[in-house]
């Protein structure tokens, strides 16, 4: 009877077909030192390139890999859940196919694992993206910091160690949005950092664009935060109060100076602004009732259209 893998390798492949080979061939020399016991699962996410093509000669090249193609593009966090629920080991690491996370450093994640902890995080230090990429991200996480109230590293990717008990609370998690930097923080567990070595991007360009990343916070937030509903409701006690100090201040003129002609310039520009507001204030909670419609038709986060080595 097969053992199970003591350390599986979890890595969403979209667009990286020229880099899939060095991306096993590094991942298998650097677990190899820790273990010969081990799994590289490498979860296809119905790219434009012939990625699974090379993944698939990968599988029939080496055991220890195992392919899985996705039905369609359903982004990097589902492929992120499909390899986490097909893995096996006792700890589980996800890193990016791109080899700017560099498989030498899986040692420094283990050993201090081994201390104890049963999530270890991936700082990267002289992180190698261009500007804009690190000003958004550090804007995303500022402000998921202070909606969802926790902590948010721009340092930290999906460069991650977990222990299976980690692995499996997260997988109870069910939310039909997923963002695994937060999910880590919701299950909680004992967890710490380490600081890596960030590499340039081996090929090609990140297929992250502007909109993707947009679209992943809008997302992220409207999931994990119910923030800015409390907030609107703090603007229209504010609005209430700011009223009342207006309508106390006309009294103050009507009895004292007389009546005060209003213009139409005043009248209309009120008119427009909460207009303007409550719109606002429905759209983002058509937002989350949107979250709420998409959750309860319990559709699944990803569907497999392909299996290699799956033993």
């Amino acid at each position: 009877m097969k053992s199970e893998p003591y350390i599986s390798v979890v890595s969403p492949v979209y667009r990286a077909a020229n880099i899939v080979d060095k991306l096993v061939a590094e991942i298998s020399k650097e677990v190899a030192k820790i273990t010969d016991n081990f799994e590289i699962i490498l979860v296809e996410d119905c790219g434009p390139d012939d990625s699974w093509d090379k993944i698939k000669a990968n599988c029939l090249n080496n055991p220890k890999v195992k392919g899985v193609k996705l039905s369609r593009n359903f982004g990097q966090q589902y492929a992120l859940n499909a390899g986490l629920d097909e893995s096996k080991g006792q700890w589980v690491i996800t890193m990016d196919c791109d080899l700017q996370d560099r498989p030498s450093e899986i040692h420094k994640l283990y050993a201090k694992a081994q201390e104890g902890y049963d999530i270890v995080l991936a700082s990267r230090t002289n992180r190698q993206d261009d500007f804009l990429k690190k000003f958004f991200s550090r804007t995303f996480n500022r402000i998921m910091s202070y909606l969802t109230d926790t902590e948010q590293d721009p340092s930290v990717a999906n460069f991650v160690l977990y222990n299976r008990k980690a692995v499996d609370a997260m997988q109870t998690m069910r939310d039909y949005n997923r963002y695994y930097p937060m999910m880590l923080q919701w299950v909680g567990f004992n967890r710490t950092k380490v600081n890596i070595e960030h590499a340039e991007r081996e090929d090609g360009r990140s297929s992250y664009s502007f909109k993707k990343r947009l679209n992943l916070a809008i997302e992220t937030i409207l999931s994990f935060s119910d923030k800015p509903l409390r907030l609107t409701v703090k603007l229209g006690v504010f609005i209430s109060f700011l009223s009342i100090f207006f309508g106390v201040r006309q009294l103050f003129i009507y009895f004292y100076n007389g009546v005060e002609v209003a213009g139409w310039t005043s009248l209309i520009l009120t008119l427009c602004f909460f207009s303007g507001l409550i719109i606002s204030i429905l759209g983002m909670i058509g937002l989350y009732i949107g979250r709420i419609f998409e959750t309860v038709k319990d559709r699944p986060s990803y569907i497999i259209a392909e299996r290699v080595n799956d033993l």
